[in-house]
């Protein structure tokens, strides 16, 4: 299955959304960097033996198989495997790299549809005119990634607006939509708020947890700390989200086998 993640604007932990859930997805499982602005994973990063991860090997060397018609399923070579295990396309480092990428993304779309594991797509922050949007419409889930505020949610909501009609949201057969909450522990009301807002817009759009805000473990993620991970706040408010995003996107597997 292929899982696009995405915001509405500024950067609400997107990458660490995608880097967490990778780390305990309990299949096989890639992360793909596929933000137009400059990804993160290949910045935070080393390979398990401390070396850097190359730049060149990842988003670019794959959009340059799919332009020269290379067969759409060969991933194996433009991924790399990072500090903690989880294999990834590595992104790419200045926007400008995109220049000449727009033919490739259909082909790169459906390459990781099709890989034969769960793929976690970091699309970064989502606009009009989107370059990746060939990438949301491929997916078999589309989750965006906010955090509690009256701004963020005005703008996840402004956007969902426009996506709409492109991912024809709430009509049969179209791709599930979800959002995932970054907020503190102790917000007991944030989850609740957000599902109302978005049934008072009239968004057939599921709320499907909260990551808990926990800067400690997000730093070991990065090889920062060797502190424990596995009883952390966010590991442990992980696990629940995971079951959430796999059952959105095991929806919309069964509603496009149905088409």
């Amino acid at each position: 299955m292929l899982i696009a993640f995405a915001s509405a604007k500024g950067a609400p932990g997107v990458t660490t959304t995608v880097n967490v859930l990778g780390d305990i997805w309990p299949t096989d499982v890639l992360a793909a960097d596929l933000d137009p602005a400059g990804g993160d994973f290949a910045l935070r990063h080393r390979s398990p033996a401390g070396a850097p991860i190359d730049p060149e090997r990842g988003v670019l060397s794959l959009a340059a198989a799919a332009r020269r018609g290379v067969a759409q399923t060969e991933l194996a070579g433009h991924v790399q495997t990072i500090d903690g295990g989880l294999d990834v396309i590595a992104g790419i480092s200045r926007p400008e790299q995109m220049t000449g990428f727009g033919p490739a993304w259909p082909a790169m779309a459906h390459s990781l549809r099709g890989s034969g594991v769960d793929v976690l797509a970091d699309c970064g922050r989502v606009t009009p005119g989107t370059p990746v949007m060939p990438v949301l419409s491929a997916a078999d889930a589309v989750v965006f990634v906010t955090r509690p505020s009256v701004e963020s949610y005005a703008h996840l909501r402004e956007r969902l607006r426009w996506l709409a009609e492109p991912l024809q949201i709430g009509r049969s057969g179209s791709v599930p939509v979800g959002v995932i909450l970054v907020a503190p522990s102790s917000d007991s009301t944030a989850e609740r708020d957000l599902d109302r807002l978005l049934q008072y817009a009239q968004l057939q759009v599921s709320v499907l947890g909260r990551l808990a805000e926990d800067p400690k473990a997000v730093a070991g993620l990065t090889g920062q700390s060797s502190r424990r991970l596995d009883r952390s706040l966010l590991i442990r408010s992980a696990r629940q989200v995971v079951l959430a995003v796999r059952g959105l996107a095991s929806h919309g597997l069964t509603t496009a086998a149905g088409k």
